[in-house]
């Protein structure tokens, strides 16, 4: 089982979309996966379930969210958090509903993260996520799960993170994705120093947590225009800037926290996702860059309507064009996927 972490503080950067989409294109690898939904927006739950779904899944009184199964843990009730019973997306693909009360255990979290010698029950805050996620996995036999995480540098994002065994930080091409890759390249590291002392100071708790760093997978770029089938000029200067603030900034402070793969590794999958999308022209000049996806326009619309993945709309009396692009976007998908499993084939 590989946890994956979609992380970057900054907003508006299409985690949500990524982490649905890219789940459903893994899922059809022949991979179990499992999306978790730990914004208490609950985007990603909206996204797979649909409002009205979820609406009667809430109105039944159903603790099988992401707060309601964590309610052993942070309420100090005598018994061990347990698996969930999740909801199923599609085949292959489930989901741990998001749930708007999870914010409440931001302060408890925070308050026992910030405790090397945590009393009682706040020891076992920390490692409660990731045994709830092991013990879920186990149940439905889960290969990849992938966690959809609010804007912030909160407690609860940054234990997602330690707990994680690899992350992607998906961005946009403007001038706020590239401050937010310099503030990760301060934090990241950070978390990872407080999880190497954390690892041995919770390790008496009932639910601990694991030991691996976790490594970087690489980045997207997502949300810009295409001209004559290429971003337009105002949004490829930013893609560049970007790239190169990756290179610079961000993973020579990864590399000396042990956060990243070998390089290696990282130009090997590339290389061979350029190769078998050779015809498709699939080709980023960044071995860091996971996929560029163009901004949907109306399609995201339909596809959050109709809680489906965008490469799998049906439009009415579809244009060649139309048909192109959304066979276009499959194709992205199915090239991240594949490109994904490889960086974490061990």
């Amino acid at each position: 089982m590989t946890k994956i972490a979609v992380f970057n503080h900054k907003g508006g950067v299409a985690k949500t979309t990524t982490t649905f989409n890219l789940g459903s294109a893994i899922a059809r690898q022949g991979k179990k996966v499992l999306l978790v939904d730990t914004d208490s927006q609950c985007n990603l739950t909206l996204y797979s379930m649909g409002y009205e779904k979820y609406e009667n899944y809430c109105e039944l009184g159903n603790q099988n969210n992401i707060y309601g199964c964590l309610i052993p843990a942070y309420k100090s009730q005598p018994r061990l958090v347990e698996a969930a019973e999740c909801y199923l997306v599609e085949n292959n693909l489930y989901l741990l509903p998001g749930n708007l009360d999870f914010t409440e255990n931001e302060v408890q979290l925070g308050i026992a993260m910030q405790l090397s010698n945590a009393l009682g029950s706040m020891g076992n805050l920390p490692g409660a996520l990731n045994y709830l996620i092991e013990k879920t996995c186990e149940k439905y036999q889960i290969d990849y799960v992938l966690f959809d995480m609010n804007p912030s540098l909160s407690a609860i994002n940054q234990d997602i993170v330690i707990s994680s065994d690899y992350f992607l930080v998906p961005t946009s091409p403007d001038f706020f994705s590239i401050m937010a890759i310099r503030s990760l390249a301060r934090v990241l590291p950070s978390w990872e120093r407080w999880a190497k002392e954390a690892r041995n100071a919770f390790s008496g708790a009932s639910y601990t947590l694991p030991l691996n760093t976790p490594k970087f997978l690489g980045y997207t770029v997502n949300d810009f225009n295409l001209s004559k089938g290429a971003p337009q000029k105002s949004f490829r200067s930013f893609i560049n800037r970007i790239s190169n603030e990756v290179t610079d900034t961000l993973i020579p402070a990864l590399e000396a926290s042990g956060m990243l793969l070998s390089n290696e590794k990282y130009d090997c999958a590339c290389k061979n996702m350029e190769r078998k999308f050779k015809n498709e022209n699939v080709k980023y000049e960044n071995i860091y860059c996971l996929a560029q996806i163009s901004n949907f326009n109306k399609l995201i619309a339909i596809s959050n309507e109709q809680s489906i993945p965008v490469f799998d709309i049906t439009l009415n009396k579809a244009t060649d064009g139309q048909k192109k692009t959304l066979n276009w976007f499959k194709m992205l998908y199915k090239a991240m996927a594949e490109r994904i499993i490889e960086l974490t084939n061990e």
